[in-house]
């Protein structure tokens, strides 16, 4: 049988981990998860409780493919709340996940070959969906200098229809300033280069919050997501923001290609968005397992760590310990029971080079993390001098 090209799409090889991991797992190992960036939280008690309800009362049919309209509305309600945007709730499209998303703004915007610029290290499935979708990956090789994200500089005369940027960025949690973002986004329209912002790890933030796309300009498709900040991953709804001319364009693109997102997880989403407290509790642990990785994982011998803005990821230059990040992360897998990622997810050309921790785990179990890792690079600091 004849198949497409569109499916020659690499592996993603966090994903193997996970399987190493359960396959350990069920041998009767305990294993120390920092591989996925899922938050070990449940969804919030409010997303539980209207989902429940709605099970008892409602059939839980088809929604508007847009989405349901009090949802909507309250997602823009958000983007007051958190970012002084006066937001028109028409703007607003909601979708399974922020991957519909992505599809959805590939399939609106771009024509078959056109190029679009995304930054290395970045989140692997811009890249094969790109492929997949016959446009034209870009890759920028960005710096440590830069914290990870693109600059002007990087995008003029590459002749780009397209840029992808995230801030926090997976995996390296780093932001773009105001003025960054700013500069970025003025350099990508007089390139006219349209722009499209992944916020999906919003909300998580430590120091400075995240500024939004939208706060500078109308004309950008902004993608988010209830799976982080909400703790929400395997409900898989997101949504778009998109300019008001776009939004019919859109609606007849997800009416073909999705119907709608799920109507229970629609539900559960706008429970979500009321539970501030549970919320900024889990953003507490967060934070706090941040800080120990931080102070732990340079006594083991990860030295070199991008700064962490946001998200829930360290990302470390480990090129001074291994060249193969995939055998690397195999080997603390193996011996010490901890699943990392190998930062050829992310970066093909320097992931070998590198590794991601995600701290979105329970505190005792990062702890438990750490001193395992010591061991290991204590043991195999020991070796390497026999």
């Amino acid at each position: 049988m004849r198949v497409s090209s569109r499916g020659k799409v690499d592996p993603f090889i966090v994903m193997d981990v996970m399987t190493r991991a359960a396959e350990l797992e069920a041998e009767g190992r305990r294993i120390i998860h920092m591989e996925v960036g899922q938050p070990g939280t449940p969804a919030p008690a409010g997303a539980r409780v209207a989902l429940k309800t709605a099970l008892d009362e409602d059939a839980l049919g088809y929604s508007l493919t847009l989405g349901l309209p009090a949802l909507r509305t309250r997602i823009a309600r958000l983007y007051g709340d958190w970012y002084n945007v006066d937001l028109n709730p028409d703007r607003v499209v909601v979708t399974t996940g922020s991957s519909a998303g992505f599809l959805l703004t590939f399939a609106s915007l771009f024509d078959a070959g056109a190029r679009v610029g995304i930054g290395a290290p970045g989140y692997p499935s811009y890249l094969q969906l790109l492929k997949a979708m016959d446009l034209d990956p870009v890759i920028l090789q960005t710096t440590p200098q830069a914290r990870y994200q693109p600059r002007p500089e990087d995008i003029r005369g590459q002749g780009l229809n397209g840029l992808m940027i995230a801030s926090p960025g997976n995996p390296s949690g780093t932001m773009l300033t105001r003025r960054a973002l700013s500069d970025l986004m003025e350099a990508a329209a007089d390139e006219g280069i349209s722009l499209i912002s992944d916020e999906i790890y919003h909300g998580l933030h430590y120091e400075e919050r995240a500024v939004s796309a939208l706060e500078i300009s109308d004309e950008t498709y902004v993608i988010n997501s209830f799976s982080k900040y909400f703790s929400m991953t395997g409900w898989r709804v997101g949504w778009m923001v998109v300019p008001e001319a776009h939004v019919r364009r859109v609606e007849r693109l997800a009416q073909h290609m999705f119907i709608c997102a799920p109507t229970a997880s629609q539900v559960a989403a706008l429970g979500a968005l009321d539970c501030a407290e549970e919320l900024e509790a889990n953003l507490a642990v967060y934070a706090r397992n941040r800080r120990l990785l931080l102070e732990h994982l340079p006594q083991a011998g990860f030295t070199r760590i991008a700064p962490p803005d946001g998200g829930f990821y360290l990302y470390a230059d480990v090129s001074d310990l291994t060249s193969d990040s995939r055998v690397f992360a195999g080997e603390i897998l193996e011996q010490a029971g901890v699943a990392v990622t190998p930062g050829l997810d992310f970066d093909r050309a320097r992931g070998g080079g590198t590794l991601r921790f995600s701290y979105a785990g329970a505190t005792e179990d990062l702890q438990e993390g750490m001193r395992r890792l010591k061991a290991f690079m204590a043991e195999r600091h020991v070796s390497a001098g026999a």
